[in-house]
């Protein structure tokens, strides 16, 4: 008889112990599933993937090409890059979302090139869930760039990027 409770014990013990794991597990992908917007995804686009996808051709990083962008507290929403396309002289500026993934906010890049007499300024500056993406000729030229990403409700932000003449030539 001891043998038999024991057993009916140990069977109980070992269905409630698996209803409880399943149910732990259940909790933990109903959590992930209601993770805030801002952090429940990976940016799929790469900087390359970016400018080729807007402007075709093939993009790569210049000297001096990544500014990451963060808020004064610290909290990165995103990175933006300067890109080159040898074949056409062009600079792509290529904002990637890090915060707010997927969720359409106000993102932005923007580039200048120095030419004769002044500059040219080209911008992207739209509701995005990726990235922004702007290009200007710019080969013999120097350039600055800078990016900015808001928050969900359009109160706050990040911008970032070289503020000062460079990459020249």
């Amino acid at each position: 008889m001891k043998i038999a409770m024991g057993t009916a014990l140990a069977g109980s013990v070992r269905r409630y112990g698996r209803l409880g794991a399943m149910a732990a597990v259940a909790t933990a992908l109903v959590s992930v599933g209601f993770s805030s917007p801002a952090q429940a995804a990976t940016n799929p686009y790469t900087p390359q993937e970016a400018c080729h996808n807007e402007f075709g051709g093939s993009w790569s990083n210049v000297t001096d090409g990544h500014r990451s962008v963060v808020t004064t507290s610290g909290v990165k929403y995103g990175d933006v890059y300067l890109m080159y396309n040898g074949a056409t002289g062009n600079n792509c500026v290529t904002t990637i979302k890090s915060l707010y993934v997927g969720s359409s906010t106000e993102t932005g890049a923007w580039l200048d090139v120095k030419v004769s007499g002044g500059q040219s300024t080209y911008v992207d500056d739209h509701n995005y869930a990726y990235y922004a993406a702007t290009q200007g000729y710019a080969a013999g030229h120097c350039v600055i760039y800078y990016a900015w990403i808001s928050n969900a409700s359009g109160s706050d932000g990040a911008s970032g990027g070289r503020y000062s003449w460079g990459n020249c030539g």
